[in-house]
């Protein structure tokens, strides 16, 4: 999940979530991003010669609701700061893109915003995913450490075996999987 921001005409933060983020060059680099026609918030985005995509980390679920719910001060409480290019600053997140505005386009019932990349800046953490409806997490291939210190198993006599709660997670996929 992403959350983008800018600056209205009056210097004011605006804030959204959207999940439609996406890279398109690297020379320059360049990202995308779309919002419905009938947002409010669209004047301000079609206005701003800047704009920031936030990447959101995986425990800030909090943060993507806020910024989805209408009518309410998305900012209320955050220390805010701008980045090089002049948009507000969400902290705590994977990634961040500040943009330079370049080209806007409708796509059927949306407005599709182009920016180079001119600020870029990210952390070791697990991305905010949200998919069919419900927020996820990237499933990582898993290695025997990982398996341990999530308590799912454990050595035995050189071996590495399920824990009780492995199995019980185990049982659980096939159930799902055999759907």
């Amino acid at each position: 999940m992403t959350i983008v921001t800018a600056r209205d005409a009056d210097g004011r933060p605006v804030g959204l979530t959207a999940n439609s983020f996406n890279s398109v060059s690297l020379d320059p680099p360049m990202v995308l991003w779309s919002l419905s026609l009938q947002s409010s918030s669209l004047p301000v985005f079609r206005d701003a010669a800047s704009w920031a995509v936030h990447v959101l980390a995986a425990d800030q679920k909090g943060m993507s609701d806020r910024f989805a719910t209408p009518g309410v001060d998305k900012f209320a409480g955050l220390d805010l700061s701008d980045g090089p290019e002049g948009a507000p600053l969400i902290e705590g997140c994977a990634a961040r893109f500040g943009c330079r505005a370049q080209f806007e386009y409708e796509g059927g019932d949306h407005a599709i915003f182009l920016g180079e990349v001119i600020d870029f800046g990210r952390r070791e953490a697990e991305p905010l995913i949200y998919h069919g409806g419900r927020y996820g997490r990237i499933m990582r291939d898993q290695s025997g450490a990982d398996l341990e210190r999530d308590g799912l198993a454990e050595q035995e006599d050189g071996n590495l075996v399920l824990t009780e709660r492995g199995s019980q997670l185990l049982e659980a996929l096939k159930g799902v999987a055999g759907r």
